[in-house]
């Protein structure tokens, strides 16, 4: 299937009725995330476990409305069923509960829609993207120690501190497959390798070309089964060609150096990828692969692939300016709680 057509297939796996957010966080989805936490202990508190989920995916919904307005659009009730309209204890709740279950419940709902979606696929692989994200902050002091504030020209601080936050994407449907975030300070490379355990197999994943790192790389491919990568080449990159597949059309071996093997353990010495070139209104544009058999993946199917990649920004724009209404500010003023509203947006993106 060409990628302009898998492109334009709409994910047909949706709810028949979804009127609550009951319908797409179901309480049996929840059971599984919190017990694989250390949270049981917050079914003594007055707050259910699963208001809590409900209410986290509602800060990013209704994100222009205060915490006491989210409390009431969502009926969220207390133990005994009496309104739960105390505000002021939401911030207590929410520690109590943590980043850690929060990020299991995204896992577990993440993979729950990924195994029902019906997603498109290109050459039976699975299309995929990665890229990077800031997010701003409270101007507060725990979140300017936990996450730094950058500084620009001058060396001057900006007003707010930001965190760094790397997702996986599927392309198609725009579902996040997978995220990292932290320290405005860490960079995405870092950032990215921790996707590297949680990629499906059976996946082409789209990179842009500040992500380049043989060790990341090999270890992206080395990890699963039939995952596989596309990246622009840099320039400069010293090659030795192995063999001509074609026209614009070459195995190379590319070789690392000594830094490298000591960060990644098992590169070799010398990797054989495929090197494809396109040219367009004259100018060429190269591009590195891990699909070096030709006759599963054609040069032709290859070369239109990775302008699809701008499909990643769309989905990213979608989190901050249709989901978030440009408020580019998180709303969380504690670091723990920042990183918790962040699984709580990446769960709403998935629906």
């Amino acid at each position: 299937m060409h990628v302009s057509q898998a492109l334009d297939i709409i994910n047909n796996y949706k709810p028949n009725q979804v009127e609550t957010l009951a319908d797409l966080l179901p309480m049996e989805l929840i059971k599984d995330a919190y017990e694989l936490t250390d949270t049981v202990t917050l079914r003594k508190r007055k707050l259910t476990l699963e208001s809590m989920a409900w209410l986290l995916a509602g800060m990013a919904i209704y994100n222009d409305k205060s915490m006491a307005d989210i409390v009431n659009m969502l009926d969220i009730v207390d133990r005994s069923g009496k309104p739960f309209v105390a505000p002021s204890a939401l911030t207590q709740r929410r520690k109590n509960l943590g980043e850690s279950a929060a990020k299991a419940l995204f896992k577990c709902t993440q993979r729950h829609w990924f195994e029902h979606a019906k997603l498109p696929n290109w050459n039976r692989l699975t299309l995929l993207s990665v890229d990077g994200v800031l997010w701003r902050t409270e101007d507060t002091n725990d979140n300017a120690e936990a996450f730094a504030k950058p500084t620009n020209r001058d060396g001057k601080e900006t007003q707010y501190p930001q965190l760094r936050m790397v997702c996986q994407m599927e392309l198609s449907s725009h579902l996040i497959t997978g995220s990292a975030f932290d320290c405005y300070t860490v960079n995405e490379m870092t950032l990215a390798e921790q996707l590297i355990e949680t990629t499906p197999d059976n996946s082409l994943t789209l990179f842009d070309k500040g992500f380049y790192s043989l060790g990341l790389l090999q270890e992206w491919s080395a990890k699963g089964v039939n995952r596989h990568w596309l990246i622009p080449m840099k320039k400069g990159l010293n090659y030795e060609v192995v063999q001509t597949l074609g026209r614009q059309d070459k195995l190379i071996k590319l070789k690392s150096n000594p830094q490298a093997r000591k960060k990644w353990p098992t590169l070799e010495r010398e990797v054989v990828v495929r090197l494809i070139t396109r040219v367009k209104n004259g100018k060429s544009y190269d591009v590195l692969t891990s699909m070096t058999d030709p006759m599963l993946y054609p040069k032709s199917d290859i070369v239109g692939l990775y302008g699809y990649r701008w499909e990643i920004e769309l989905g990213y724009r979608e989190q901050k300016q249709y989901m978030l209404g440009n408020r580019l500010t998180l709303r969380s003023r504690l670091p723990e709680l920042v990183k918790q509203e962040l699984w709580g947006i990446l769960l709403t993106v998935l629906h």
